[in-house]
């Protein structure tokens, strides 16, 4: 090879150099501790969904990391479905059961409110509605993960558990999320 490089140069050509890398961002870490500190913090409350933090991946788009929980449904009122018009949500169920049903129409929609923490902190622009009408019903339990992807309408159906609780990545590939944003 040298003498090959010493011959190139010598004609004026030159070689391909191995690419190097340069630093590409750095890792962020969600421990388990946090996650449980977050979902301890309003643990009585019927629904909770808070984010731990927002991260910019090299300024290109943001990723949201949170922790949600609800309550047993029997006997209360379950609420309605909601859709994110911009994030994609990845339900990663720590703890509990529950039936998720994910498309169908939506009946009495409403935006939520720009000025609200769900838009602004959690899911970014989003659209309420009562139960969803068919979709696809899915048994959740520990393990279980989903991917829910923008403008797919979803809510818990039942939770036949004392509660469920997820972590939830929202990959916000529009930076509607807060970068930089980090729970106290």
């Amino acid at each position: 090879m040298r003498i090959i490089s010493l011959a190139a140069l010598a004609l004026g050509l030159s070689l391909p150099v191995a690419a190097q890398h340069t630093p590409r961002g750095a890792a962020t870490d969600v421990t388990k501790s946090e996650i449980e500190a977050t979902a301890r913090k309003t643990a009585t409350a019927p629904v909770s969904d808070q984010a731990i933090r927002v991260i910019s991946i090299n300024n290109k788009y943001n990723v949201g990391v949170g922790v949600v929980h609800r309550a047993k449904t029997a006997g209360r009122d379950v609420g309605g479905g909601i859709e994110h018009s911009q994030i994609t949500e990845v339900y990663h169920v720590i703890e509990g059961n529950g039936t998720l049903v994910t498309g169908g129409p939506m009946t009495d929609l409403k935006e939520e409110p720009a000025d609200t923490p769900v838009v602004k902190v959690l899911n970014g622009p989003s659209t309420r509605g009562g139960p969803l009408q068919g979709g696809v019903s899915r048994k959740l339990g520990p393990g279980d993960v989903v991917v829910i992807p923008p403008n797919t309408p979803h809510w818990f159906s039942e939770i036949t558990s004392d509660q469920i609780v997820y972590l939830v990545i929202r990959v916000d590939p529009h930076k509607v999320l807060p970068a930089g944003y980090g729970a106290k």
